[in-house]
């Protein structure tokens, strides 16, 4: 297995990966998550892809066929009033296909994000999880996150 950066060629292979994630969000929060819905166009996708500020990392076997991915997001809060200076690596959405989990890739794909942002100078990574997505809390708290801000509501 490799850690790459994104390509325009793993486009399709993304959309599968994306369209796994979102059906999780929709069993979890019908609510708020469309059934079958995809969270990229092409275009969007082809313009993430091509954005530095915006870099996306593949897990790939040896046919370069890709098993998981991690879109990420680099933040920085220049001269804010309360916030200080930092830059962080925000890990937007991290998923391996669901037919290869248990075997190590998420923690390797997670671990080539560290890498990424110790190489880009950041101070931290930072990521969402939804509570309903008990598997995914449990990925993350065992790669040794913790959590430093809870979203909470009340719907009407």
């Amino acid at each position: 297995m490799k850690i790459r950066r994104a390509e325009e060629k793993d486009i399709e292979r993304i959309h599968a990966l994306l369209y796994q994630v979102c059906l999780v969000h929709h069993n979890g929060r019908p609510d708020l998550f469309r059934y079958g819905a995809r969270k990229y166009t092409d275009e969007q996708l082809k313009e993430i892809l091509k954005d530095e500020e915006r870099p996306v990392l593949v897990a790939v076997d040896g046919q370069d066929f890709v098993l998981g991915y991690a879109f990420c997001i680099f933040q920085q809060h220049v001269r804010d009033n309360i916030l200080t200076d930092i830059r962080t690596l925000y890990l937007d959405d991290l998923c391996v296909d669901e037919t290869m989990r248990g075997q190590k890739i998420g923690s390797i794909l997670y671990q080539a994000v560290l890498d990424f942002a110790r190489e880009h100078h950041c101070y931290n990574v930072t990521l969402n999880v939804w509570s309903c997505n008990e598997s995914a809390m449990r990925f993350y708290e065992a790669c040794g996150l913790k959590p430093y801000k809870v979203g909470m509501e009340q719907i009407l």
